[in-house]
C-alpha cells in the first residue's frame, strides 16, 4: 500500500475511533441518585472511620449505602441514623438532623434502607433484656422467654409492620419512580447453643431470639410486598456469619471479645456483604 494512502487510512481509523468513543461518552447512563436511608445497621455505627458530617448519627463512610455507591458510581446521599426508628422518616430525630424523607425526591432513582429493628424498642430491647436474664442464670434454661413469652413477637406483628407500612408508603409518595428496597437484619444469633463468653444468652433463649428476629423480618418482608418495595432477603446468606463466629468470619460484632464499640452490631465485612446481597437482588453491576 503506497506510504500516503496508508497514512489516510490511518487517519480515518483514528478518526472513526475518536468518534465512536464520543458517541459511547454520549449514550452513557448519568449515575444513580441514591439516597440510603435507615438505622444503625444501614448507618453501620462503630465501624470506623466516621461520617464526620453528622457525628451524632455514628455513621460510618464504610457502610453498605457507601460500599453500593462505590461499587456502582453512583451519587449518594446518606441520611442513616443510628438509634432510628421509622417515624424519624417525617420527624426530626436529633436538633439539626432533619427527617430522614427529606432527602428523597422525584428525580430520587434508588433507596434503600434498614429500619424497624428499634421501633417499640422492641428488637433491641429483646436483645437486652435476656442478656441481662442470661447473666443472671449463667447462662441456663430461657429465663427470657419463660418472662416476656409472646410480647415481643406480638408488638412487631401488631405495632411494627404496619409503622412499616406506613414508612415504605412515604417513601414511595416522595419518588414514585425510585427503586425501593429494603433489607432484613442479618442473624445475630445462631439456631442453637449460642456462645455465653461472646453473647450472654441463656442458652434456652437463643432459639427464642431467633424466632423473634424472623417474626421481624417476615413484617419486614410482608410490608416491602404491600407496597412494591424490593425486599433484600438476608436469610440465607448471612447463615452461619452470626455475633459467635470467629472474626473474620462473623458479620456482627458480640457484647464481649468484640472489636467494635457499637455491640451486636455489623462490622466493616458485614456492611460489605450486605451491599453485594443488595446489588445481587437489585440486578446492579
Amino acid at each position: 500500500m503506497p506510504r500516503r494512502l496508508l497514512a489516510s487510512v490511518a487517519a480515518a481509523v483514528a478518526a472513526l475511533g475518536l468518534v465512536t468513543n464520543s458517541s459511547v461518552a454520549q449514550a452513557a447512563d448519568p449515575p444513580l441518585s441514591y439516597v440510603a436511608l435507615g438505622d444503625s445497621y444501614s448507618a453501620a455505627s462503630g465501624v470506623l472511620p466516621p461520617d464526620a458530617t453528622s457525628l451524632v448519627c455514628l455513621r460510618s463512610t464504610r457502610n453498605y449505602p457507601h460500599v453500593l455507591a462505590a461499587r456502582t458510581g453512583a451519587r449518594l446521599a446518606d441520611v442513616t441514623c443510628g438509634a432510628a426508628e421509622t417515624k424519624h422518616y417525617t420527624t426530626a430525630q436529633y436538633p439539626g438532623v432533619a427527617p430522614q424523607l427529606d432527602a428523597v425526591g422525584p428525580d430520587t432513582d434508588l433507596v434503600t434502607m434498614t429500619i424497624g429493628g428499634n421501633d417499640s424498642g422492641v428488637f433491641i430491647g429483646a436483645i437486652l433484656a435476656c442478656g441481662v436474664a442470661g447473666v443472671a442464670t449463667l447462662g441456663q434454661g430461657s429465663p427470657c422467654a419463660d418472662r416476656y413469652g409472646s410480647s415481643f413477637t406480638d408488638t412487631v406483628r401488631t405495632t411494627t409492620y404496619p409503622a412499616l407500612v406506613a414508612a415504605l408508603q412515604a417513601v414511595r409518595t416522595k419518588a414514585p419512580q425510585a427503586d425501593v428496597a429494603i433489607l432484613g437484619y442479618p442473624w445475630i444469633l445462631p439456631a442453637t447453643g449460642g456462645c455465653f463468653t461472646k453473647m450472654p444468652v441463656a442458652t434456652g433463649d437463643v432459639p427464642y431470639l431467633r424466632t423473634l428476629q424472623t417474626t421481624l423480618n417476615d413484617a419486614i418482608h410482608r410490608a416491602a410486598t404491600a407496597t412494591g418495595a424490593t425486599y433484600v432477603d438476608l436469610t440465607e446468606v448471612s447463615e452461619g456469619h452470626d455475633a459467635c463466629q470467629r472474626l473474620g468470619v462473623r458479620w456482627i460484632e458480640p457484647v464481649l471479645q468484640t472489636t467494635n464499640p457499637v455491640v451486636v452490631h455489623p462490622n466493616a465485612l458485614g456492611e460489605s456483604n450486605l451491599a453485594t446481597q443488595t446489588m445481587r437482588v437489585l440486578g446492579l453491576a
